[in-house]
């Protein structure tokens, strides 16, 4: 079943969602309940999704990437997870690393990472999180000092999403002690240097084929040239991607809230309670109205916020409503898409199960949705 209440779009955009809705009917629905039971990262299926070009949409084509925009990446991401969440995270993981490598990076530096990366031949990390700094940055620990030939970073990070796999990591780290959040910097760190160290992966209730872990940086030697943009930019080099990232992860909210509406469609038709199928049933048949006009605001939240962006202006109250919005959404539907299914709904393997397991996190990462109220609040009362 095709997504329900398409919007207007584009040539490339258009080319790019049915290119993605055949992929994912081909090669990720079918394997899907076998990632999610061994949590086994795919590295085939991201190096067919390089070769397709899905790494790096919004990127610039003098860089490697397609130039499509932002729209273009959210209509991916939306796509993707309708297949499934992990593998439209690992693509939004791809495109904030490549943003920053791209935008701030220099030649050499995007040569060495950003054009393996869109090849599907390096893995990347994005490292901030520590343990007394998730949603207050200015808890932050790591540390970078500087040598006679570069830099010492010494720290640790956690719930870093592909820790486990990466081959490197841009590194959010304190320069200077006494400067805030103009006192951070962004390194890039190669994961075969000495003193760098994996923790255990952990085991996640939902998106479980995304690998999470923690990076341990023992007094790290590194270059000079491992400084990514200018000494003291890092927060808002930062910052200056995670607009581009709450968009990003609200379409990957629509895309698990229609799966789940797709999934209850198909079953409230075929199942049968008291000699009809439940969908002739008031109380099924508002859940399931509830579900479509949540998906489709949800979508047109994320178009507003990705064609705003590429039209250059600025969508951090935008990207902030639609994180905000989709994600509670996706949760609380993801919730009645189990509830439809009844018991079944409750079983392991089954679609909705997963759905409803996948949908918490995106209430978390990228920025809580307390956060995103906090940043709608402050733009509403500027």
């Amino acid at each position: 079943m095709t997504t329900i209440l398409d919007l207007p779009l584009d040539e490339t955009q258009a080319i790019l969602r049915d290119s993605a809705r055949n992929f994912v009917n081909e090669r990720i629905r079918p394997i899907v309940a076998r990632l999610d039971e061994h949590e086994e990262f795919p590295a085939e299926l991201y190096r067919e999704m390089a070769q397709l070009g899905m790494f790096g949409i919004s990127i610039s084509a003098e860089h490697g990437g397609m130039g499509a925009g932002v729209l273009a990446y959210a209509v991916l991401m939306e796509e993707l997870s309708r297949g499934y969440a992990s593998v439209a995270d690992q693509c939004g993981l791809y495109e904030l690393v490549a943003s920053l490598l791209s935008e701030h990076g220099s030649d050499v530096q995007r040569d060495t990472y950003l054009t393996p990366l869109l090849r599907g031949d390096k893995r990347c990390a994005y490292a901030i999180t520590e343990a007394g700094a998730g949603s207050d940055v200015s808890g932050l620990r790591t540390t970078a000092t500087r040598s006679a030939d570069g830099w010492m970073l010494t720290g640790e990070k956690i719930w870093i999403h592909n820790a486990p796999v990466c081959d490197f990591a841009v590194v959010l780290a304190r320069t200077s002690v006494d400067l805030g959040k103009r006192g951070m910097s962004i390194f890039i760190v190669d994961m075969n240097l000495a003193g760098v160290m994996r923790g255990p992966r952990e085991h996640k209730m939902g998106q479980r084929a995304s690998p999470l872990g923690s990076l341990i940086f023992d007094q790290v030697r590194l270059p000079a040239e491992a400084l990514l943009g200018s000494e003291g930019s890092g927060f808002k080099m930062m910052m200056s991607v995670l607009d581009k990232g709450r968009v990003g992860i609200a379409a990957l909210a629509v895309g698990i809230l229609q799966a789940g509406l797709n999934a209850s469609l198909e079953y409230a038709k075929i199942r049968r309670q008291f000699g009809q199928p439940i969908a002739d049933f008031q109380a099924v048949q508002w859940m399931l109205a509830d579900m479509a006009k949540d998906a489709h605001a949800a979508r047109l939240m994320v178009h507003c916020a990705a064609r705003k962006m590429d039209e250059g202006q600025r969508a951090s109250m935008e990207a902030s409503m639609a994180k905000c919005f989709a994600a509670d959404a996706a949760v609380e539907h993801s919730a009645n898409a189990v509830q439809i299914h009844g018991g079944s709904g409750y079983a392991r393997g089954v679609e909705v199960e997963r759905l409803y397991r996948d949908a918490k996190i995106t209430q978390i990462y990228e920025g809580t949705n307390q956060v995103q109220r906090l940043i709608i609040s402050r733009a509403l009362l500027a």
